[in-house]
């Protein structure tokens, strides 16, 4: 692939080759894979290495031109005690961070309740709903949206209803929001879908409970909401199943309600948890029997202290734990044989990368891009 012909005339502007000794096509293969932590100091070096690496925008401009597509693990933290919130970014690649422009908003956002989904192979991701900083009993109806090439924000159309603690997924391109808290503390049965194409928000069907959200996935083509375990633990949790080819919704199933007691991840077509206490080992639903069944391998490594943000791309599973600290869990899959039930069983294996140098940030949510 070319780069465009405005880029390539100002970064041959200057004449001098990018790399002495190295052909330009082969200096510019070579400086579009340096880590982002290591821009400010290499764009010192001459003024072409500072027209290509001073301007995040034009740095990943040119790796989509030039075909690049390396995972970014993009982590929504805040620091515990002041609550300011900020966007991490681990290189996937490199294992290396940077930071990103803060959201644009006009008041402190609380770093719980918003929903975050994202579209991994374009770039972007969105930013739904939460509350306040100063007055968590008001839900915010702000969407914001991300573009890695671009490097900045976009303030997108309103939710038609404010939420924070609210279900969200992706399915078939459009995004779907469910229940969470309304501003008279009320929990809501409503739902909407936007094309983001578009920029639009539709009201779909309700839910036909009111519910907050503990945790919400993607499956199957449908997006399933948990409100999770409630203290004194005496009734099931509710589960509901929004089916958008029909605009219906439905209960959950009792094993897949009952089991769901963390995180969520769908990795080869598999609905798996993250406990939420420490040092769990990964588990794993299937729909067949409606039970879980933890997965082969050893738990959650130790350095990862909840609170969790979890997040899975491919056939593997990012956990972010305290400090940013990240364990990467490499799943694989299996036939079971010998048995007369036909189904795959699923091991993991854990690395961990350590987060941020002297942080102290806690994860709130997290998305995978690619650029």
């Amino acid at each position: 692939m070319r780069l465009g012909k405005g880029f390539q005339f100002e970064l041959y502007l200057q004449g001098e080759p990018l790399i002495p000794g190295l052909p330009d096509d082969v200096a510019l293969n070579c400086l579009l894979r340096l880590p982002v932590e290591c821009h400010t100091a290499c764009k010192a070096v001459c003024k072409r290495w500072h027209f290509l690496l001073g301007n995040k925008e034009r740095f990943f401009t040119s790796r989509k031109e030039l075909g690049f597509k390396d995972p970014w693990l993009f982590v929504l933290a805040f620091h515990k005690c002041t609550g300011e919130i900020e966007w991490q970014v681990l290189d996937l690649t490199n294992f290396s961070w940077h930071s990103i422009p803060t959201m644009p908003c006009k008041d402190n956002i609380c770093p719980h309740g918003i929903s975050c989904v994202s579209f991994p192979s374009e770039g972007a991701l969105f930013v739904c709903g939460g509350m306040m900083a100063s007055d968590v009993d008001s839900p915010l109806d702000l969407v914001f949206k991300y573009e890695i090439q671009k490097n900045n924000w976009t303030v997108m159309k309103k939710m038609n209803t404010a939420r924070s603690f609210f279900a969200s997924g992706v399915i078939n391109g459009m995004i779907y929001v469910a229940g969470g808290n309304s501003a008279d503390l009320f929990e809501l049965d409503s739902a909407e879908v936007m094309d983001p194409a578009i920029g639009n928000w539709h009201p779909v069907a309700s839910m036909g409970t009111n519910m907050a959200s503990y945790d919400s996935a993607v499956f199957n083509g449908k997006l399933l909401v948990t409100e999770g375990w409630l203290w004194p633990f005496f009734v099931s949790p509710r589960g509901r199943v929004y089916d958008p080819i029909t605009n219906t919704w439905e209960n959950m199933a009792l094993g897949l309600r009952e089991g769901w007691t963390g995180s969520s991840v769908v990795v080869y077509g598999h609905l798996f948890v993250v406990s939420e206490h420490e040092r769990m080992k990964l588990k794993v639903y299937y729909p067949d029997n409606d039970s879980w069944e933890t997965t082969q391998g050893p738990p959650l490594p130790e350095q990862i202290c909840k609170p969790f943000a979890v997040n899975a791309y491919d056939n593997i599973i990012y956990v972010v734990g305290h400090y940013l600290h990240v364990a990467m869990g490499y799943i694989s899959k299996r036939n079971q044989t010998g048995s007369s039930e036909n189904k795959w069983r699923f091991s993991v294996e854990w690395q961990v990368i350590d987060g941020p140098k002297l942080s102290d940030l806690t994860p709130s949510t997290s998305q995978v891009l690619f650029a």
